[in-house]
């Protein structure tokens, strides 16, 4: 089999597997069609619990049904409302993994997307529901609009992240004509 560099969504995926544990709270701030949300009730077992928002009814049905469809819908708690009030669902220091996956819905309006602005504030107060050890993953989409902004503003908030607290990831390709799926990921310190 031919040996390959990942793209950023199988790159996220590569490291929530080996992060996230049996019996672990994660969340996933951005449901969307529920493939991720999916992916991280798989991982925590029937011991762990995965929280996951999104703003729109649609994406939620459509993670509902995935979730049915493989009968991992009790391992995940569904919130119609913004990742900006993550704070709300989880306490301080008790998250192991929070995943977003920015952009717009896959198959909806491209027009509804994630701001800069509550995304930013949505990754501060994640940083604070992680445990020691915890981890935040963010998937980043530069190639529509609003993408690129949300990305600079997002890579300038964690290079300024205390690095006695944090080690901040980033990964993305450099010379690719179109706008790859880019990854940040945060490790809490422990």
């Amino acid at each position: 089999m031919e040996q390959k560099l990942r793209q950023g969504v199988d790159f996220s995926h590569d490291l929530i597997k080996k992060w996230l544990k049996k019996g672990g709270l994660a969340i996933d701030a951005t449901a969307g069609n529920g493939h991720d949300t999916l992916y991280l009730a798989k991982i925590i077992g029937q011991t762990g619990q995965v929280i996951a928002f999104d703003i729109q009814k649609s994406a939620l049905k459509n993670t509902e049904k995935l979730l049915n469809e493989n009968q991992l819908l009790e391992r995940v708690s569904l919130h119609h409302d913004s990742h900006l009030k993550i704070d709300q669902y989880a306490k301080e220091s008790s998250v192991d993994l929070i995943l977003f996956n920015l952009g717009y819905l896959p198959g909806g309006d491209k027009q509804l997307i994630t701001e800069a602005t509550t995304t930013l504030a949505a990754v501060k107060k994640s940083l604070e529901l992680l445990k020691a050890n915890g981890l935040l993953v963010v998937v980043l989409y530069p190639g529509h609009a609003g993408g690129e902004k949300e990305k600079e503003r997002l890579i300038k908030f964690c290079k300024d992240l205390n690095s006695s607290e944090f080690n901040v990831l980033y990964y993305h390709f450099i010379n690719q004509r179109k706008s790859p799926a880019e990854l940040v990921a945060v490790h809490k310190r422990g």
